[in-house]
């Protein structure tokens, strides 16, 4: 029987509305004074603001560099890519005079990425979709640097060996690309092959009718054995390349953890996310004290086999976080029938389980 008390709960926020702008204009005889450093669309552009323009940043960009649409220079912003004054910016940010604008503009974008015969784990395939089941260390999608080696270059080899395509989707960086999963995070992930698959997928997703079950394994035993976590997630105030719990600017964040084996000093859970918030099962878990295990970025730790056998040699058994999407379930996006799709577990994640069990710890 499960155990229950409130949830985990801080006021709810509202969704951050960014203010209103004026209609992008183009550029004037006073835009003259601002320096630009390169001209080269693959290297950093430099802006030096000379005078208030009273303009958003996606908007100046936008003038500034007319080959880019507005919603790509905004996907380029909010992947971190663009700086005022040193510091990672807003979209909404507003420029003023003596402010210094820094951008990196990607060395090649997604639509024109080279195919690379990167091993891809396919659970499901049909003429609509692929399910992946993602790997560690694996990017998504090209992003601040990193513009090959990602899952983008090995389905674009897959869909070239099996003369198939991929969705268009509303970003050209990210063909197919209809939800994500961090790096480390293993598991489940869907990609469109059709627009219209792609934007019927990704409508489940936004109106959250798809239903995702993530397993973790934690540090520690939660008091109840389920419970909900309803706490708003935002930028960190210390480190803005992380997220955290925030009471004022956070947006709406839940997640429901059920608690599936408890071992000495660690707890085997599944995760039902309610909200898509970024690191938002990494940010939860951590804020009610049990972070996810090798998730050293949150408050885990990197876990070695002498921690469950002093027998063993110090060696790390498991250095990201033990976090795998398992399950998805949705409605096919042409046949409408219902879909349950699970994943097997990652290799060190089964191992660091299986050594559990054996040992109690």
């Amino acid at each position: 029987m499960h155990r229950k008390r409130p949830a985990h709960k801080l006021d709810a926020i509202d969704d951050h509305i960014e203010p209103t702008s004026p209609a992008p204009l183009p550029p004037t005889d006073a835009d003259v004074g601002e320096a630009e450093i390169s001209q080269d669309d693959s290297a950093e552009r430099e802006f030096h603001i000379t005078h208030d323009l009273i303009k958003r940043l996606d908007l100046y960009l936008k003038d500034r560099l007319p080959h880019h649409s507005r919603a790509s220079l905004q996907k380029l912003i909010k992947a971190g890519m663009a700086k005022v004054n040193g510091r990672v910016a807003r979209a909404s940010t507003v420029l003023r005079a003596g402010d210094t604008v820094c951008v990196q503009m990607p060395s090649v974008s997604a639509h024109e990425a080279l195919p690379e015969p990167i091993p891809l784990a396919i659970i499901y395939e049909d003429d609509q979709f692929i399910a992946i089941n993602k790997q560690r260390g694996l990017l998504v999608h090209p992003a601040r640097g990193n513009w090959t080696g990602t899952m983008i270059n090995a389905l674009l080899h897959h869909a070239q060996r099996t003369h198939g395509t991929l969705s268009t989707g509303s970003d050209p960086w990210r063909p197919g690309i209809i939800h994500r999963l961090d790096r480390d995070t293993t598991g489940i992930i869907l990609v469109a092959k059709t627009d219209e698959a792609h934007w019927r997928l990704a409508g489940q997703f936004e109106r959250r009718t798809v239903r995702k079950t993530y397993m973790a394994i934690i540090h520690g035993h939660p008091t109840l054995d389920s419970d909900l976590i309803d706490a708003p997630i935002g930028l960190s105030h210390q480190n803005r390349e992380k997220m955290a719990v925030r009471r004022d600017i956070g947006r709406p964040a839940q997640t429901v953890y059920t608690v599936v084996e408890r071992f000495k000093n660690y707890s085997l859970v599944e995760l039902a996310p309610r909200t898509g918030r970024t690191h938002q099962l990494r940010v939860h878990m951590a804020f009610i004290g049990h972070p996810i295990a090798g998730d050293v970025d949150y408050g885990g730790k990197i876990i070695y086999l002498s921690d469950l056998d002093r027998a063993k040699a110090h060696v790390p058994l498991l250095d990201r976080q033990a976090l795998h999407a398992f399950r998805l379930q949705f409605v096919h996006p042409v046949q409408y029938h219902r879909m349950l799709l699970e994943a097997p577990l990652p290799t060190d994640f089964a191992e660091f389980l299986t050594l559990l069990r054996s040992t109690g710890r």
